[in-house]
């Protein structure tokens, strides 16, 4: 066979080289490649996790105003109620600061209201005159008892002068005795404080109790027919109806002193 034309041997030679530089530059090549995929991967995996810290932290920045944004809201609603609360709060400390000094009074306050009540009561009609100013020793001995607090004794003058209060808003009648020589035993008939009025049992006689003479006035008949049907209106013994009797003391009218 004949040798090949120099030029060709030399084309080979090289087409052999560069053979065989590409066949030894392609692990080269490849493991380039390979890194520049694990470099890629390792990117795009950081870059991954930045993402998710980065929405971790954009989730978190949303919780925390929203929750900045509850806080307002609530704090708006409860202003009002502690302006309300520390407004109540004032008064009670006034309030207490007055109750310390309502109890320092108390005493003395308590003491004018048993003697107003006696004065009351030795000036008034004297109806159940000895029942009604024993109410009233029973409160000044009950004064002067260091056993009792305060409060028992302010409610046992409060009751007596409930007491009183109500003798002015009461139709009543009593079987009693009526002073003088002798004491007879009458049946009495009292229109709260306004009329004060007495019958004997055999219905025959009878008076008013005049409180600018202090003495009783007899009555008439006719009067005497009034003093029974109160009598037994008292007694419910018949309905309630209006009775036509003197007075034993003036009636103030609205605007007038007493």
């Amino acid at each position: 066979m004949p040798y090949p034309h120099p030029w060709i041997r030399r084309s080979l030679a090289g087409l052999s080289l560069v053979l065989a530089t590409t066949a030894a530059a392609e692990p080269t090549l490849r493991e380039e490649t390979l890194d520049a995929q694990r470099t890629q991967a390792e990117l795009q995996a950081r870059i991954d996790a930045a993402d998710e810290a980065v929405r971790d932290r954009l989730q978190a920045l949303r919780e925390a105003r929203e929750e900045i944004r509850r806080l307002r809201r609530y704090n708006a609603e409860l202003a009002p109620l502690v302006e309300r609360q520390a407004a109540t709060l004032a008064e009670r400390r006034e309030a207490l600061d007055t109750l310390s000094q309502t109890r320092e009074a108390l005493p003395g306050l308590m003491r004018g209201m048993v003697e107003r009540l006696r004065a009351w009561v030795e000036g008034d009609m004297p109806f159940l005159r000895d029942e009604r100013l024993a109410r009233v020793e029973s409160l000044e001995t009950l004064l002067a008892d260091p056993e009792l607090d305060t409060a028992e004794k302010l409610e046992r003058v409060l009751a007596a002068w409930r007491a009183e209060l109500d003798y002015g808003r009461e139709l009543d009648a009593w079987r009693g005795e009526l002073p003088g020589a002798p004491p007879r035993e009458v049946d009495f008939l009292r229109l709260g404080r306004v009329g004060w009025y007495y019958l004997t049992p055999d219905g025959r006689r009878g008076g008013v109790w005049q409180a600018e003479s202090g003495e009783w006035r007899l009555l008439d008949e006719t009067a005497l027919a009034e003093v029974r049907k109160g009598l037994a209106i008292a007694r419910e013994q018949r309905a309630p109806a209006l009775l036509d009797l003197p007075v034993s003391q003036p009636v103030s009218m609205p605007g007038e002193d007493a």
